[in-house]
């Protein structure tokens, strides 16, 4: 997936030159198990605590299983990503690690200004299995804990332009990679091949 041309090259497009994986995860919300992540930017821990120098990096977000309203969807502030970067506080409590999270005026006063007509600022991107979404760095999101039986486990991605890679190396490589070797990408039917590969194999 992090080779694939349908999630690499808008990023290319978009910032005019090659990119490389910043990070990979899988941020897995159990049936009844997972934990909530606060309210942030991820630029902001990108910034502070990798020495990103400006947000030319982008989230893709792979839904592994149906992200539904109610088993701890994301959770985003539409256009909170023009406001450039927050005033944040370091919590190392909350979430899975260390996070640079935001207070809860300013969430109120970006759901407030980015509310529609029916006086709500906040959306929760829902799709089945395989759906995909891509968020600017700065786009400030959350998500609940999962209370549900329905388990939902998303891959993130994160691509960053290979001219704009950390320059400090505070965090673990795993959280943080210091590989910047450009994304070779594969061909466009390479998970089609490779799952027509496995299955053929198991027969």
């Amino acid at each position: 997936m992090a080779r694939h041309p349908r999630l690499v090259e808008p990023l290319m497009q978009l910032f005019g030159e090659p990119v490389y994986v910043h990070q990979f995860k899988l941020n897995a919300k159990a049936a009844f198990e997972g934990d909530v992540w606060q309210w942030h930017q991820d630029y902001g821990t990108w910034a502070r605590d990798d020495g990103m120098p400006e947000p030319r990096a982008m989230n893709i977000a792979i839904f592994l299983d149906d992200v539904l309203p109610i088993n701890g969807a994301l959770m985003i502030i539409p256009k909170s990503h023009k406001q450039g970067v927050l005033a944040a506080g370091h919590d190392k409590t909350t979430t899975s690690y260390p996070l640079w999270t935001l207070d809860k005026d300013t969430v109120t006063r970006l759901a407030r200004e980015a509310a529609g007509p029916d006086g709500v600022g906040i959306v929760a991107p829902t799709g089945k299995a395989g759906s995909v979404l891509m968020f600017h760095g700065n786009l400030v999101h959350a998500s609940p804990p999962n209370i549900t039986p329905y388990p939902r486990k998303i891959v993130y991605l994160t691509l960053c332009a290979v001219s704009n890679h950390i320059t400090k190396f505070t965090r673990a490589e795993w959280i943080a990679h210091r590989d910047f070797t450009p994304i070779e990408m594969v061909d466009d039917d390479a998970l089609l091949e490779y799952a027509r590969a496995h299955r053929m194999a198991a027969e």
